[in-house]
Order: C-alpha cells, then sequence, then structure tokens
C-alpha cells in the first residue's frame, strides 16, 4: 500500500507516492489514499540531491582522471522526514558512476 506525500512548491505544492514501510511515513487517519502535507518545500529538497551530486561532480572533475566525460546516475526517494534522499539498493545507498575517455586529438604541428 502506498501514502501520498504533498510538498509545498514556489507555484503551489506536488503529490508523490511512497510507501508506507518508508522512515517517516505515517498512516494518515482518513484512511487510504489520504494526503500527509510534509513540512519540506520540494525545491529545498530536491537542492540537497542537487549538492550531494554537484560535490560527487567534483571529485572525479578534479584533474587527476580527466576524463572527457561523467556519467552519474542515482535514484530519488522523497521521504516525509528527510525530503528527498538518494534511493538505496539492497543495503546501501545507490549511485553510479561512468567516465569516459575519447581518443586524445593530436597535438597541431607548429610547422617551420
Amino acid at each position: 500500500m502506498t501514502q501520498l506525500l504533498r510538498f509545498s512548491t514556489a507555484d503551489g505544492h506536488v503529490v508523490v507516492e511512497a510507501s508506507e514501510t518508508e522512515p517517516g511515513v505515517r498512516p494518515a487517519g482518513r484512511g487510504a489514499g489520504a494526503i500527509t502535507d510534509v513540512g519540506h518545500r520540494f525545491e529545498d529538497a530536491l537542492a540537497e540531491v542537487r549538492d550531494a551530486a554537484a560535490n560527487a561532480l567534483e571529485v572525479f572533475r578534479d584533474g587527476r582522471l580527466n576524463p572527457d566525460e561523467v556519467t552519474i546516475t542515482f535514484g530519488v526517494r522523497l521521504n516525509a522526514e528527510a525530503g528527498a534522499v538518494i534511493a538505496k539498493t539492497t543495503v546501501e545507498g545507490h549511485l553510479t558512476v561512468q567516465l569516459k575517455w575519447g581518443a586524445t586529438a593530436p597535438t597541431p604541428d607548429p610547422g617551420p
């Protein structure tokens, strides 16, 4: 069974669906389908995830590995108490990092 969570936004609100087993989600007194108002703004919850993504990107772009492309993929779960969190798979947080290097471009010959 799922629970509906309402996050406020700058333009109103957004309702998301969460599992009742999520920490911080409590069944509403009005029965199934009731909406729980969350004390977090949607933008604030996502800003924390954005900051985490920016920090992860900085680590892989620090100059030591110097990849041509960095792809970071993770799931985001919305939680009544914590806001947005990086989703877990089994027991640990889920984060996939892909680094790509292309063929090194030849250095132009300065000529005579």
